[in-house]
Protein backbone atom coordinates (compact mmCIF):
# COMPACT_ATOMS: atom_id res chain seq x y z
CA UNK A 1 0.00 0.00 0.00
CA UNK A 2 3.35 2.57 1.00
CA UNK A 3 4.59 1.92 -2.33
CA UNK A 4 1.45 1.88 -4.58
CA UNK A 5 1.98 6.21 -5.25
CA UNK A 6 5.28 5.74 -5.82
CA UNK A 7 4.37 2.98 -8.64
CA UNK A 8 1.86 5.29 -9.61
CA UNK A 9 4.31 8.32 -9.76
CA UNK A 10 6.59 6.40 -11.59
CA UNK A 11 4.40 5.75 -14.57
CA UNK A 12 4.01 9.18 -14.96
CA UNK A 13 7.25 10.53 -14.66
CA UNK A 14 8.60 7.71 -17.07
CA UNK A 15 6.01 8.50 -19.55
CA UNK A 16 7.12 12.88 -19.52
CA UNK A 17 10.34 11.77 -21.28
CA UNK A 18 9.28 9.59 -24.09
CA UNK A 19 9.19 11.30 -27.68
CA UNK A 20 5.34 12.51 -28.28
CA UNK A 21 3.43 12.00 -30.56
CA UNK A 22 1.34 14.74 -31.57
CA UNK A 23 0.27 15.08 -35.05
CA UNK A 24 -0.62 18.08 -37.08
CA UNK A 25 -3.56 16.77 -38.06
CA UNK A 26 -4.93 17.69 -40.91
CA UNK A 27 -2.32 19.34 -42.46
CA UNK A 28 0.20 16.22 -42.16
CA UNK A 29 -1.97 13.02 -42.51
CA UNK A 30 -1.91 9.94 -41.05
CA UNK A 31 -0.45 6.63 -42.25
CA UNK A 32 -2.92 3.82 -42.05
CA UNK A 33 -1.83 0.13 -42.09
CA UNK A 34 -2.33 -1.10 -45.68
CA UNK A 35 -5.39 -3.20 -44.49
CA UNK A 36 -7.19 -0.90 -42.92
CA UNK A 37 -11.15 -0.76 -42.43
CA UNK A 38 -12.05 2.46 -44.46
CA UNK A 39 -14.35 3.89 -46.62
CA UNK A 40 -16.25 0.98 -49.04
CA UNK A 41 -15.80 0.94 -52.60
CA UNK A 42 -17.53 -0.64 -55.54
CA UNK A 43 -15.17 -2.25 -57.96
CA UNK A 44 -15.21 -3.18 -61.71
CA UNK A 45 -14.31 -5.59 -64.18
CA UNK A 46 -10.85 -4.30 -66.54
CA UNK A 47 -13.49 -3.00 -68.90
CA UNK A 48 -15.66 -0.87 -67.02
CA UNK A 49 -18.43 -2.92 -66.46
CA UNK A 50 -19.22 -3.05 -62.50
CA UNK A 51 -18.50 -6.01 -60.02
CA UNK A 52 -21.98 -5.64 -58.07
CA UNK A 53 -24.29 -8.15 -59.46
CA UNK A 54 -27.01 -6.65 -56.74
CA UNK A 55 -27.70 -9.75 -55.02
CA UNK A 56 -27.66 -8.18 -51.84
CA UNK A 57 -25.59 -10.62 -49.59
CA UNK A 58 -23.70 -7.78 -48.29
CA UNK A 59 -27.07 -6.03 -46.90
CA UNK A 60 -28.41 -9.01 -45.23
CA UNK A 61 -24.39 -9.77 -43.14
CA UNK A 62 -23.94 -6.37 -42.61
CA UNK A 63 -24.67 -6.51 -38.01
CA UNK A 64 -25.29 -2.69 -38.36
CA UNK A 65 -27.82 -2.57 -40.77
CA UNK A 66 -26.28 -0.17 -42.61
CA UNK A 67 -26.69 -1.22 -46.44
CA UNK A 68 -29.18 -1.10 -48.56
CA UNK A 69 -29.38 -2.57 -52.07
CA UNK A 70 -31.59 -2.95 -55.13
CA UNK A 71 -31.19 -5.53 -57.49
CA UNK A 72 -31.62 -4.77 -61.10
CA UNK A 73 -32.20 -5.96 -64.28
CA UNK A 74 -29.41 -6.11 -67.11
CA UNK A 75 -30.59 -6.13 -70.90
CA UNK A 76 -28.81 -7.02 -73.87
CA UNK A 77 -29.33 -2.48 -74.68
CA UNK A 78 -28.73 -1.89 -71.12
CA UNK A 79 -26.11 -3.82 -69.52
CA UNK A 80 -24.02 -2.40 -66.41
CA UNK A 81 -22.38 -6.11 -64.84
CA UNK A 82 -21.84 -9.56 -66.60
CA UNK A 83 -24.62 -11.49 -65.67
CA UNK A 84 -28.57 -10.84 -65.29
CA UNK A 85 -28.46 -8.18 -62.55
CA UNK A 86 -26.40 -5.40 -60.94
CA UNK A 87 -26.84 -3.28 -58.22
CA UNK A 88 -29.69 -0.37 -59.74
CA UNK A 89 -29.51 1.33 -55.99
CA UNK A 90 -26.43 0.97 -53.91
CA UNK A 91 -26.11 3.23 -50.47
CA UNK A 92 -23.82 2.92 -47.20
CA UNK A 93 -24.86 4.77 -44.10
CA UNK A 94 -21.94 5.31 -42.12
CA UNK A 95 -23.35 6.72 -39.48
CA UNK A 96 -24.39 3.18 -38.84
CA UNK A 97 -21.66 1.06 -40.22
CA UNK A 98 -18.77 -0.53 -37.76
CA UNK A 99 -16.56 -1.14 -40.46
CA UNK A 100 -16.48 -4.79 -39.37
CA UNK A 101 -15.51 -6.04 -42.62
CA UNK A 102 -18.22 -8.66 -43.05
CA UNK A 103 -19.81 -6.92 -46.18
CA UNK A 104 -16.34 -7.61 -47.51
CA UNK A 105 -16.29 -11.72 -46.87
CA UNK A 106 -19.90 -11.93 -48.05
CA UNK A 107 -19.66 -10.78 -51.63
CA UNK A 108 -19.39 -12.95 -54.08
CA UNK A 109 -17.87 -11.11 -56.73
CA UNK A 110 -15.59 -9.77 -54.61
CA UNK A 111 -17.37 -6.28 -55.97
CA UNK A 112 -16.95 -4.36 -52.44
CA UNK A 113 -13.91 -3.84 -50.77
CA UNK A 114 -12.92 -1.39 -48.04
CA UNK A 115 -10.28 0.95 -48.48
CA UNK A 116 -8.09 3.40 -47.06
CA UNK A 117 -10.00 6.29 -46.68
CA UNK A 118 -10.72 7.22 -43.48
CA UNK A 119 -12.13 10.93 -43.16
CA UNK A 120 -15.86 10.51 -43.55
CA UNK A 121 -16.53 12.66 -40.30
CA UNK A 122 -19.63 14.70 -41.18
CA UNK A 123 -22.21 17.28 -38.86
CA UNK A 124 -25.49 16.00 -41.33
CA UNK A 125 -26.41 12.45 -41.25
CA UNK A 126 -28.21 12.62 -44.25
CA UNK A 127 -24.00 13.41 -45.80
CA UNK A 128 -22.98 10.42 -44.10
CA UNK A 129 -25.15 8.27 -46.33
CA UNK A 130 -23.14 7.65 -49.11
CA UNK A 131 -24.69 6.68 -52.75
CA UNK A 132 -23.64 3.98 -55.67
CA UNK A 133 -22.02 7.49 -57.12
CA UNK A 134 -19.78 8.11 -54.56
CA UNK A 135 -18.79 4.74 -53.95
CA UNK A 136 -17.94 3.52 -57.13
CA UNK A 137 -14.64 2.90 -58.06
CA UNK A 138 -13.26 5.77 -60.97
CA UNK A 139 -12.96 4.66 -64.34
CA UNK A 140 -9.41 3.94 -65.57
CA UNK A 141 -7.36 4.08 -68.61
CA UNK A 142 -8.95 1.17 -70.56
CA UNK A 143 -12.29 1.17 -69.17
CA UNK A 144 -16.07 1.92 -70.32
CA UNK A 145 -18.78 4.13 -68.60
CA UNK A 146 -21.42 1.39 -68.67
CA UNK A 147 -23.91 0.56 -69.53
CA UNK A 148 -22.02 -1.34 -72.82
CA UNK A 149 -21.38 -4.81 -73.83
CA UNK A 150 -19.11 -7.59 -72.21
CA UNK A 151 -15.87 -6.59 -73.79
CA UNK A 152 -14.42 -9.75 -71.93
CA UNK A 153 -15.81 -12.79 -72.98
CA UNK A 154 -18.95 -14.00 -74.37
CA UNK A 155 -21.25 -14.60 -70.94
CA UNK A 156 -20.43 -13.87 -66.86
CA UNK A 157 -18.38 -17.24 -67.14
CA UNK A 158 -15.73 -15.82 -68.76
CA UNK A 159 -15.48 -12.70 -65.78
CA UNK A 160 -15.97 -14.76 -63.08
CA UNK A 161 -14.21 -18.23 -63.60
CA UNK A 162 -11.24 -17.84 -61.69
CA UNK A 163 -12.50 -14.81 -59.67
CA UNK A 164 -10.45 -16.31 -56.42
CA UNK A 165 -7.26 -15.21 -58.83
CA UNK A 166 -8.26 -12.53 -60.26
CA UNK A 167 -7.47 -9.49 -57.62
CA UNK A 168 -10.62 -7.16 -56.28
CA UNK A 169 -10.17 -3.63 -56.00
CA UNK A 170 -9.62 -1.33 -58.76
CA UNK A 171 -6.21 0.02 -58.72
CA UNK A 172 -5.74 3.42 -57.10
CA UNK A 173 -9.37 3.46 -55.47
CA UNK A 174 -8.24 1.95 -52.25
CA UNK A 175 -5.48 4.87 -51.82
CA UNK A 176 -7.05 8.09 -51.55
CA UNK A 177 -5.47 11.24 -52.29
CA UNK A 178 -3.43 13.22 -49.39
CA UNK A 179 -3.21 16.70 -49.07
CA UNK A 180 0.23 18.52 -50.28
CA UNK A 181 3.09 17.74 -47.96
CA UNK A 182 1.13 14.87 -46.00
CA UNK A 183 2.71 11.83 -45.58
CA UNK A 184 2.02 8.99 -48.14
CA UNK A 185 -0.40 6.79 -46.31
CA UNK A 186 1.03 2.93 -46.24
CA UNK A 187 0.32 0.96 -49.28
CA UNK A 188 0.15 -2.65 -49.67
CA UNK A 189 2.15 -5.07 -51.75
CA UNK A 190 1.22 -6.13 -55.41
CA UNK A 191 -0.36 -9.41 -55.44
CA UNK A 192 1.91 -12.16 -57.14
CA UNK A 193 0.36 -14.18 -59.61
CA UNK A 194 -2.14 -12.20 -61.01
CA UNK A 195 -4.33 -12.95 -63.60
CA UNK A 196 -3.89 -10.39 -66.93
CA UNK A 197 -7.30 -10.27 -68.15
CA UNK A 198 -6.31 -8.13 -71.36
CA UNK A 199 -3.21 -6.99 -72.30
CA UNK A 200 -4.69 -3.62 -74.05
CA UNK A 201 -5.73 -2.59 -70.31
CA UNK A 202 -3.28 -1.59 -67.23
CA UNK A 203 -2.51 -3.76 -64.27
CA UNK A 204 -6.22 -1.95 -63.10
CA UNK A 205 -7.03 -3.95 -59.88
CA UNK A 206 -5.14 -4.91 -56.55
CA UNK A 207 -5.83 -6.88 -53.33
CA UNK A 208 -7.58 -5.62 -50.91
CA UNK A 209 -10.16 -6.55 -48.46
Amino acid sequence: MVLDPIKGFGLTFGTMFRKKATISYPESGVATAPRYHGRHVLNRHPDGLEKCVGCELCAWACPADAIYVEGGDNTDEKRFSPGERYGAVYQINYARCIFCGLCIEACPTRSLTMSNEYELASDSRADLIYTKEQLVAPLLPGMEAPPHAMRLGDSEQDYYVGAMNTPGASDGAQYPEVPDGAPARVQEPEVTGARQVSSQTDDTTREVS
